[in-house]
């Protein structure tokens, strides 16, 4: 049987690479694996440089960076490096006033410790925020604030 155009019905499908268009007789810019090489990649030869100079030999230099990660600070004396003087020291603490100790103060008003009680909070340190700083070279390295 022949089509109405006079162009002869193929007896069979086209081929993979008619369907794809991919040309046999063009050279292929990656090597094809051959019988013996497994078509996953292994045992195979890198491309050729196609166009492009091979990678010069420049010398490479290496910079090396240092991240520290972030210090986290409460109620505790820690050891660090100080970031002012750059040296290895365990943190010194001072004590201050903060919101905890004025909102304790207040509480105790308004329940009634008129008569100076009110100002126990002032004594008490693990109501107050706290101040790291380098024993070394007294810089302020860090707080604590309860509130």
């Amino acid at each position: 049987m022949s089509a109405p155009s006079g162009n002869p019905v193929p007896s069979a499908p086209p081929s993979y690479e008619e369907t794809v268009g991919i040309n046999m007789n063009y050279p292929h810019p990656y090597p094809v694996p051959g019988p013996a090489q497994k078509p996953d990649g292994k045992g195979m030869d890198p491309p050729p440089y196609m166009g492009q100079p091979p990678p010069a030999n420049n010398p490479v230099t290496v910079q090396t960076v240092y991240v520290q990660q972030p210090v986290l600070f409460y109620d505790r004396p820690i050891q660090m490096c100080c970031p002012s003087c750059n040296q290895m020291m365990v943190t010194r603490l001072s004590y201050d006033a903060g919101a905890l100790t004025w909102l304790s103060c207040g509480g105790l008003c308004l329940l009634g410790c008129i008569g100076g009680c009110c100002l126990i909070p002032f004594c008490i340190d693990a109501l107050k925020d706290v101040d790291h700083t380098c024993p070394k070279c007294n810089a302020l390295v860090g707080s604590y604030k309860r509130l």
